[in-house]
């Protein structure tokens, strides 16, 4: 294990080697041991293949931050290993890596199950926030709070060993691979793309769930073709760890039955299996009526110009929400009105579409480079929301000052002083973790 290259995954088996592999995908800040109660039952059937988020339980510690990235090593892994099909289940972050399988390489993946899962986790603005907490004050705020998001109040009450573990398998784990993860969350967004997701489907979900519901698992349900719903009553968010019975069971009977064939080599196409051979789960509890769509299916870019390269705006807005905030920016954009909202439409197309989104800089440089002009024009107000800026771009609170520093030498103390102040509000406002 401490020989694994940065472009594959800490990973153990379990189970009899001729058997079909079926793979388990962790959550963010746990190991693969949140999956040990599935262990002795599932073997049985499966070579269970199990492995660790990068700095995650011991692994190494090169950051991934996206999903694709994190999928691109898992099936590296599992190249080198000989392993061409498998079964997934995964949980949160886990459960992403299942739809990124589904979605790009459908060849490999024989049935799926998602655990604690959405399509899109939350906003960007919640993860990246998570980061620069982590950044600033290190894991133990995310450590101490993680068991009140993981499990129910009774749970967490009545087994302060497992709870105990999991603030420590949190707190074990490296801040840069953690912050990565974050970010690799808060870009994950395939709400238009359910619909291509073509494997037998198992949705599980706690019903105290408030991190990736009910309400998240029937959006999956809703989006995926071939998708059963499964709610767990009385268990929160690391439902394999508070209800590892009925987890166990559910998954079983999913694999057992919803394993679709390998595509057959001769002609190309793929025996589906006969509808009788469905999952056969406990009915989704009702739901209330519906007043808007469950899945928020978003319409694909039209550019605005027929011929030359692409307008910029697409990209502006996108560089704009991520390094600003999707708060900020769904603010601006709501105050402009015929009067200002050229003025949005020519900054989002322009300083975000043509300059932020430049390869030649990265956003950290880029916000050094943007502190010092505003600090050097006295524009306090713009250099707040742009030091919130810096932090999501990676800046730490100590080279902020640094940057601040260096600009009272070149652009006067006065100046300075009032970008000091500005900004260390900002800063404390930003990186003082939320009770």
């Amino acid at each position: 294990m401490s020989e694994t290259p940065p472009n594959t995954l800490q990973y153990r088996f379990d189970g009899p080697e001729e058997a079909p592999v079926l793979i388990l995908g962790p959550s963010l800040g746990t190991t693969w041991h949140m999956w040990d109660r599935q262990i002795p039952e599932l073997t049985k059937q499966w070579r269970v293949f199990r492995f660790d988020l990068p700095g995650h339980g011991g692994a190494p510690a090169y950051p991934a931050g996206s999903v694709g990235e994190l999928t691109t090593r898992l099936l590296a892994t599992l190249e080198g290993l000989g392993v061409p099909r498998f079964g997934y289940a995964g949980c949160a972050l886990g459960g992403a890596v299942g739809i990124e399988l589904a979605l790009r390489h459908p060849e490999r993946l024989a049935s799926l199950a998602l655990i604690a899962a959405s399509p899109r986790f939350g906003t960007a603005d919640e993860f990246r926030q998570r980061g620069v907490i982590v950044r600033t004050n290190g894991l133990d705020p995310i450590a101490r709070t993680a068991p009140e998001r993981w499990f129910t109040g009774g749970f967490a009450a009545a087994q302060p060993a497992i709870t105990e573990w999991a603030v420590q398998m949190v707190r074990t784990t490296d801040p840069g691979c953690y912050i990565a993860s974050c970010e690799a969350l808060a870009s994950f967004d395939v709400r238009p793309e359910l619909g291509r997701v073509g494997v037998p489907t198992l949705v599980l979900v706690g019903s105290d769930d408030q991190v990736t519901g009910p309400a998240e698992a029937r959006t999956l349900v809703a989006g995926i073709p071939d998708a059963r719903l499964a709610v767990v009553p009385g268990a929160s968010h690391l439902v394999p760890v508070e209800q590892p019975a009925a987890v166990t069971d559910l998954l079983v009977r999913h694999f057992s039955t919803a394993w679709q064939p390998v595509f057959e080599t001769s002609t190309g196409q793929n025996a589906l299996p006969a509808a009788a051979l469905k999952p056969v789960l406990s009915p989704a509890p009702p739901q209330p009526p519906q007043t808007g769509p469950v899945a928020e299916i978003s319409p694909a870019a039209v550019p605005s110009q027929a011929q030359g390269r692409p307008d910029p705006y697409d990209a502006g807005i996108k560089v704009r929400r991520e390094v600003l905030g999707d708060a900020h920016v769904d603010r601006a954009l709501a105050q402009a009105d015929e009067f200002s909202g050229d003025f949005q439409e020519f900054i989002t197309r322009y300083a975000w579409g043509e300059i932020w989104d430049r390869p030649g800089l990265d956003r950290r440089t880029r916000s050094c480079v943007t502190l010092t002009a505003l600090v050097a024009g006295g524009h306090l107000d713009e250099l707040a929301f742009h030091t919130r800026a810096a932090l999501r771009n990676g800046l730490t609170p100590g080279e902020i000052k640094e940057v601040l520093l260096q600009a009272a030498v070149y652009c006067g103390v006065p100046a300075a002083n009032s970008a000091f102040k500005v900004a260390q509000q900002v800063i404390r406002e930003e990186t003082t973790p939320q009770d």
